[in-house]
């Protein structure tokens, strides 16, 4: 049984990269476009574990993460975020909001699948 990965991302393409690259490990994927389909799609679903990216419509990916620890089921998943962002200030705001683990964009398919294998256990 592969675990499961919600992964939420604006950017169709970075959608498809991700999706691509995380089905040939194996895991299963699950899409959201944003913070709010991202929570919509985590109802009662069986989540190992989420990837967000920074910048999003409707909900930012660090109001998603505090979101998300608030849900007594989801209150700990693991949260990669995987992001154009690599300011220290950034970083600091996504670690105290609950993420485990940053990876800046562009980044290459085995370093995304490092992280992830190390944070989904």
């Amino acid at each position: 049984m592969g675990k499961t990965i919600l992964f939420v991302d604006d950017s169709a393409s970075m959608r498809q990269v991700v999706s691509m690259a995380l089905k040939s490990a194996g895991y299963d994927v699950i899409e959201a476009v944003d913070g709010k389909d991202a929570l919509g799609k985590l109802n009662g679903a069986k989540i190992h574990l989420m990837i967000t990216d920074l910048n999003m419509p409707n909900m930012d990916g660090i109001t998603l993460i505090k979101e998300v620890k608030q849900l007594p089921s989801h209150k700990f998943l693991p949260i990669v975020m995987l992001t154009t962002e690599s300011q220290e200030e950034k970083k600091k705001q996504g670690q105290e909001a609950g993420a485990k683990a940053w990876i800046v964009k562009p980044f290459r398919p085995e370093q995304l699948l490092s992280v992830v294998e190390k944070v989904a256990g």
